[in-house]
């Protein structure tokens, strides 16, 4: 059952993605899903290919953000997120089972921005973000709507305005309450007890 509510998220993980992540995870769970990232577990054993490829298997829904593609000076472009998206669009397509109704949402900075660099999506309907959060929320939550087929589920400016009571009680709360939390600490916590104080407040 996990299969049909678990969404693959292809992303960075840097900390200036986490501004556009954490409302992404709250959104996706306060709407009943499941949100799998590659970095919700650490099996030094376990090869990264390895693990992408099972979570890719074991989703029905992915999200695929390439909005940090081109590189910053000195840098060199991000292959991760449209190496993945590949891997995401081919289990679709040469599937034989469940797995060809896989779907998915394809994010950017700009709508056509990537036609730059992938034109082998031309035709694909991208979302854009802006790089705005409460945009991004607003896209991911049309998208339960247009695509996951969700119903009467309440406004993306209403999940924003949720998102950010979330916040304001989870750093409140980590700090005041005796569990010895730092600002560091809380902006680089680990992605799986993240989202259980996203579950623990929605519940």
């Amino acid at each position: 059952m996990s299969y049909e509510r678990n969404i693959f998220i292809n992303c960075p993980f840097d900390d200036d993605y986490n501004s556009l992540l954490r409302p992404m995870l709250f959104t996706i769970v306060f709407l009943g899903y499941f949100p799998k990232l590659s970095n919700e577990r650490s099996d030094s054993g376990e090869t990264r290919i390895n693990k992408i490829c099972d979570l890719i298997k074991k989703s029905k829904y992915s999200i695929h953000d390439l909005s940090r593609l081109k590189p910053d000076e000195d840098e060199f472009s991000r292959q991760n997120m449209p190496f993945e998206l590949g891997l995401d669009i081919g289990c679709r397509k040469f599937a034989n089972d469940h797995l060809k109704e896989k779907k998915c949402l394809i994010l950017e900075k700009e709508r056509y921005r990537f036609m730059k660099s992938l034109s082998d999506l031309s035709g694909s309907d991208i979302k854009d973000h802006s790089n705005n959060p409460s945009k991004l929320v607003i896209q991911v939550r049309n998208w339960f709507i247009e695509t996951v087929e969700l119903r009467d589920i309440p406004s993306g400016k209403q999940i924003w305005y949720n998102f950010t009571d979330f916040a304001t009680d989870f750093y409140d709360k980590r700090k005041k309450e005796n569990e010895n939390f730092d600002d560091q600490e809380l902006n680089m916590m680990p992605i799986p007890e993240y989202i259980y104080y996203i579950k623990e407040w929605c519940e």
